[in-house]
């Protein structure tokens, strides 16, 4: 579920829509981070660049810190919700079409999806925090269908990756190991991993760091070890991702999976999304 939702999200980083809507509240779009952090942030109000770091776990401190807080002082967080929904709405018209977007089965969709993220609860104990699912999960539920299959799959899609930052902490990851190990199982080549703005020097300590633990070869791949102990994080991530599936039920799934497949397909085969990128989108 995740592999067919996540492109529905992740259009909104990369479509020429977007990029439009960004330069009209006055970022920078000769690069997509400026855009990027203002449209994931802007569902916590106006975080700071330590909070940011922290809920977006991958990042360099020093590469967030570019750009959080100033996004803020380019435009309001309220400002940039709205203009993200009329992004992702001016995407989905031409990625998807109209006809799809007009259509009985994406609001058949949007309706199975909402039920899902509606189930997206907090797993108790202390992996109980949820702040990117949380915080979209509060804003106002839109009343066209394409727009509320967005704001599900994006529920959905952060659930998740809240859960898989507490398996990662559970596997003593840190935001760095936790990309160099991704990496050494051959997720995608390294310099993909460098858009997360970590230096050479780091890249090169947590690979000594992981190395002395057994977990990599003195080559950078992942030893046995290295690829058991990625093998649980997703098993744990999975885990901690199933309660939306639960409450959705294994009919209401495959329905969802099934009216999926057309505006997953439109995603993919749109160009807008990279071949290769740190989250294995496309990928089966």
């Amino acid at each position: 579920m995740w592999h067919l939702l996540e492109p529905l999200h992740a259009l909104l980083y990369y479509a020429p829509e977007a990029f439009d809507e960004a330069a009209a509240l006055g970022y920078d779009t000769s690069e997509r981070w400026p855009s990027y952090f203002a449209w994931r942030a802007a569902p916590l109000g106006a975080p700071g660049a330590d909070r940011v770091t922290a809920a977006f776990h991958s990042f360099s401190p020093a590469m967030v810190a570019r750009y959080v807080p100033e996004v803020w002082e380019t435009a309001t967080p309220a400002d940039v919700l709205a203009a993200r929904l009329r992004a992702v709405d001016r995407t989905y018209r031409s990625v998807l079409g109209e006809e799809t977007v007009a259509g009985p089965g994406l609001a058949e969709a949007a309706a199975l999806a909402r039920a899902a993220a509606d189930g997206a609860t907090p797993a108790p104990g202390p992996v109980a925090s949820r702040p990117l699912a949380a915080a979209n999960a509060a804003l106002p539920r839109p009343e066209v269908p394409h727009l509320d299959l967005w704001r599900a799959a994006t529920i959905l899609r952060e659930h998740r990756g809240d859960g898989h930052l507490a398996a990662l902490a559970d596997a003593g990851l840190d935001p760095v190991e936790a990309l160099v190990s991704f990496a050494a199982i051959g997720a995608a080549p390294e310099p993909v991993f460098e858009s997360r703005g970590w230096s050479g020097e780091e890249w090169a300590a947590a690979r000594e760091r992981l190395t002395a633990r057994g977990l990599l070869r003195p080559d950078g791949s992942a030893t046995e070890a290295g690829r058991a102990l990625r093998a649980e994080v997703e098993r744990r991530t999975d885990e901690l991702a199933a309660a939306p599936w639960d409450a959705l039920g294994p009919d209401g799934t495959a329905r969802l999976a099934e009216l999926l497949g057309g505006p997953w397909l439109a995603a993919i085969g749109s160009g807008l999304l990279p071949s290769e990128n740190t989250l294995g989108i496309g990928k089966v």
